[in-house]
């Protein structure tokens, strides 16, 4: 199975009716993420500003309803431009910063995953055929546990690179350049494959071992954006990209087993959130919870955002944590 730019809503529900539903979930009020646009009223009911997003607004004959920025009509960019200075970067751009990111974690001024090329005044780049040596104290495994947040991720874009945000244009599996990307990458190098000497029990062990460090990798990527649209985009985005790098690592075009689709799902919904960046909370509401004191009855979109920090793969497992919280508890530091 092979996937294109724009994913269809349809398409992950018939795989599971939870996986769409862990993907339209807010982890802060127990109920969907909201729409927090009202790019989409002229439908009617259920599409404005503060209404949820159910997967019947955007299932079978709705299924077009979400699409990609490059999808949107010019007039439809330019609006949110204008309104929510919603500007997409180009991938040369994302892998320009996330190089940096490398360049810093592995204590080196030598390219890391790629080299940046310009032709004919064109910018890409050219995958290595090998990495650095890693700094003292430091292997694959404390790369893909490394916690990395893109801030109004809009469709996520450093996070993971299945397509170029402002071309439209796919990138394969094996020239991605996101930061989700990157930690998969080394998943896929560092795990064992399967090999035609071994029996059913040992090769259900060499699934384990990838399963773990993949989910892994996932958990300690996230990200947060305000409207709707663009944080299921960015949530659908992430579970392909989990996919892909599952079919490239095991040469199949099957899917990941449904309990473990559902776990993907559920792992993004918490770590990829909707939340207004400069109040912490929903898009679109005041917080008036109390933080450090007695909990106070309120409105459940009046809370401050939850994410989590997790604390197993299998079974899954973490602790919530108010993210505003964290961030004041870190700035102290």
């Amino acid at each position: 199975m092979t996937f294109g730019v724009d994913i269809y809503e349809t398409q992950i529900r018939d795989w599971g009716h939870e996986i769409l539903e862990n993907l339209l979930k807010d982890r802060t009020t127990g109920e969907n993420i909201i729409w927090a646009t009202n790019d989409y009223s002229y439908r009617g009911k259920g599409y404005s500003y503060y209404d949820e997003i159910t997967s019947e607004l955007i299932c079978e004959d709705n299924n077009r309803v979400v699409q990609p920025r490059i999808s949107k009509s010019l007039e439809e960019q330019k609006k949110r431009i204008n309104e929510k200075a919603e500007v997409f970067t180009p991938s040369w751009i994302c892998n320009a910063q996330n190089n940096l990111i490398d360049k810093a974690w592995f204590e080196t001024e030598e390219d890391v995953f790629n080299r940046e090329i310009l032709v004919d005044g064109v910018h890409s780049w050219v995958m290595k055929d090998s990495l650095p040596p890693y700094p003292s104290g430091k292997n694959w495994r404390t790369y893909i546990s490394e916690n990395r947040l893109e801030m109004a991720c809009g469709e996520a874009p450093y996070l993971c690179s299945r397509y170029d945000a402002t071309t439209g244009v796919f990138i394969p599996v094996e020239k991605r350049i996101g930061l989700l990307d990157r930690k998969l990458i080394l998943v896929n190098a560092n795990t064992p494959n399967i090999t035609p000497y071994m029996d059913s029990k040992q090769r259900k062990n060499v699934h384990k071992i990838w399963r773990r460090a993949a989910y892994k990798a996932l958990q300690s990527t996230y990200g947060f954006e305000w409207q709707g649209d663009n944080l299921l985009l960015a949530r659908e985005s992430l579970l392909i990209t989990f996919i892909e790098f599952y079919q490239t690592k095991w040469q199949t075009d099957k899917l990941p087993d449904k309990e473990c689709l559902k776990k993907v799902a559920e792992i993004i919904s918490w770590n990829i959130w909707q939340m207004d960046g400069l109040k912490y909370g929903i898009p679109g509401y005041n917080p008036t919870e109390q933080l450090g004191g007695l909990p106070l009855l309120i409105p459940s979109r009046e809370k401050f955002c939850r994410i989590k920090e997790w604390t197993s793969q299998e079974p899954l497992q973490g602790n919530e944590i108010i993210f505003v919280q964290m961030l004041n508890s870190n700035n102290k530091k």
